[in-house]
C-alpha cells in the first residue's frame, strides 16, 4: 500500500512519486451506517468516477441517519452512556473491514480521529456530554485507532468541525497530533475546521504535526465567497503547507438558515466552489458530498430528519440517489483536468483581472493561464505575457470550444461566449 507524501515545494502531494490530486468523497457514517454490500456498490460506483480518497468519521457521526446497522463504539451502561473502559471490538472490527474493502478498491481511507462533540470544551460537546472522551482515556482511544488502521497508510484528520473555543479543546486535539504521529508517523495528518474558520491557534500552525491545511467553506448561501477567500487566507499563512477544501457546500443540502429561501445547492454551485478553490490557493485537491451519501440515508422520503435538521438541510436523499448527483462527475473533471494540464504548480493570480469582480477567479504558472468564470462576460486580463492558444469548456455541458480573444497593448480581452454557464478558459504561453 502506497502512502502519500508532500512535495518538496509543499504545494501538493505525491503518490509512488507521482504528482497526486486528492479526490475525495465525504461519506463520514460509513463505520456506522452501509451493509458491506451497500459499501461495495459505492465503492464501485466512486471508483469509476475517479475519486481517491473516502473522509470517514472514525466515531458514530452525531447527525447520521438513523440505521439498522448501527452498534456503539464502546460498552454502554444502564443509563444509555458510553463506559470508556470496555471497548467494543465489534465496532472497530466492521470500520477496520470497510476500510480494508476501501483501501483494496485503491481508496486513501481520510479517518476523523475525534470530531468535536467527543471533546471537552467545543461546541459539539453539548450535543451528547455523556459521550465526551474524559481527558485520562484520550491517549488509549487515539494509540488504538493510530495502531489499528495506521497499517493502512490514511490521512489522519484529527478534528471535526471545531473551532477551538477553549484551552481544553486545544489540549485535547494537540494530545490527539502527538499520539497519532507517534504511533503512525508516515501517515499525514490534518484537521476539519468548523466552516468559514481560518484562525488556527499558533501551537498547530507551527507544530510539525500538522501536514496540510483543510478548510471548510460550507453550507450557508449567504458565505459562498468562502471557496476562495479561506483559499487565500491559509495559501498566505505563515507556515505553508498543501491546501483542500475539505467541505464545499454539499450537492442536494439545504442552504444552511435559508433552506426554504433560497432552496438545494445544485451542481453548479458545486463546480462554483471547487474552481474558485482550486484557483486561489487550494489546489493541492477538494472534497465531494452529496446530500444523502454523507449521512447514509437508507430510508428516503418515509425517514424525515428531525425538525431542526430538516429546516437547516432539507431532507435527505437516498443515499442510491445521491450517489449518482452530476456533480460528483464535475468535480471528478476537475481531477482529470488537473493532471491532463499538470496544473499542480498553478498561484493565484487575480491581480491581472480588470474585471472588478472576486467572483472570476485567475491562476497561472510558467506557460499557462487559466480563468473560471461562473457567469458569461467579457474578461479583461493585463499582462505582458504572449499567450498564443486559447481553449474553452463550458462546464455545464462540458462542450469544448474556442474563445475569442483580442490583443491590445500589455492586455487580453476574452469575449463573451454564447454559452449561459460557468466557463472555464486556458491560455498557453508561446515557448520562447
Amino acid at each position: 500500500m502506497s502512502k502519500i507524501t508532500i512535495s518538496e515545494t509543499r504545494d501538493h502531494f505525491l503518490k509512488n512519486g507521482e504528482r497526486f490530486f486528492y479526490l475525495a468523497d465525504t461519506c463520514w457514517s460509513a463505520f456506522t451506517n452501509p451493509t458491506y454490500e451497500e459499501w461495495e456498490h459505492y465503492l464501485e460506483y466512486r471508483r469509476m468516477q475517479g475519486f481517491n480518497a473516502l473522509q470517514i468519521n472514525i466515531l458514530p457521526q452525531h447527525d447520521r441517519s438513523p440505521s439498522k446497522n448501527y452498534i456503539d463504539p464502546f460498552g454502554t451502561l444502564p443509563n444509555g452512556e458510553w463506559d470508556f473502559n470496555r471497548r467494543n471490538e465489534k465496532y472497530f472490527d466492521r470500520a477496520e473491514k470497510i476500510v480494508e474493502m476501501a483501501v483494496e478498491r485503491g481508496f486513501t481511507p481520510v479517518l476523523v480521529v475525534l470530531w468535536c462533540n467527543y471533546v471537552k470544551g467545543t461546541w459539539g460537546s453539548k450535543i451528547s456530554p455523556s459521550k465526551i472522551i474524559p481527558r485520562d482515556k484520550l491517549e488509549e482511544y487515539v494509540s488504538y485507532v493510530a495502531e489499528r488502521y495506521g497499517k493502512y497508510n490514511p490521512i489522519f484528520i484529527i478534528s471535526g468541525d471545531t473551532n477551538f473555543e477553549t484551552e481544553d479543546s486545544v489540549d485535547y486535539y494537540n494530545a490527539a497530533f502527538e499520539t497519532v504521529k507517534k504511533i503512525s508517523p508516515g501517515s499525514l495528518t490534518t484537521m476539519h475546521l468548523a466552516g468559514g474558520l481560518w484562525q488556527v491557534p499558533e501551537v498547530f500552525v507551527k507544530s510539525p504535526n500538522y501536514d496540510f491545511y483543510m478548510y471548510q467553506s460550507g453550507h450557508t448561501r449567504e458565505h459562498q465567497h468562502l471557496p476562495y477567500e479561506l483559499a487565500q487566507r491559509f495559501y498566505n499563512m505563515p507556515v505553508k503547507r498543501p491546501i483542500v477544501n475539505g467541505e464545499p457546500c454539499y450537492e442536494g443540502i439545504g442552504s444552511i438558515g435559508s433552506y426554504g429561501k433560497h432552496g438545494r445547492f445544485n451542481s453548479f454551485d458545486v463546480r462554483k466552489a471547487v474552481w474558485q478553490s482550486l484557483l486561489s490557493g487550494a489546489k493541492a485537491g477538494v472534497t465531494y458530498g452529496a446530500h444523502g451519501v454523507w449521512s447514509w440515508q437508507e430510508e428516503g422520503g418515509n425517514l424525515k430528519y428531525p425538525e431542526e435538521y430538516a429546516s437547516i438541510y432539507g431532507d435527505p436523499y437516498h443515499w442510491r440517489i445521491a450517489l449518482r448527483f452530476s456533480g460528483a462527475f464535475d468535480v471528478a473533471f476537475c481531477k482529470w483536468f488537473f493532471e491532463k494540464y499538470d496544473l499542480f504548480d498553478i498561484t493565484p493570480a487575480n491581480e491581472k483581472l480588470v474585471n472588478n469582480t472576486s467572483e472570476i477567479r485567475v491562476s497561472e504558472d510558467e506557460d499557462k493561464i487559466l480563468i473560471y468564470t461562473p457567469f458569461n462576460t467579457d474578461i479583461k486580463l493585463k499582462t505582458d505575457e504572449a499567450y498564443s492558444k486559447w481553449e474553452g469548456i463550458d462546464l455545464g455541458a462540458r462542450r469544448i470550444f474556442k474563445p475569442e480573444v483580442e490583443r491590445e497593448e500589455s492586455c487580453f480581452t476574452i469575449r463573451m461566449t454564447e454559452f449561459n454557464s460557468d466557463l472555464l478558459i486556458i491560455g498557453n504561453q508561446k515557448r520562447k
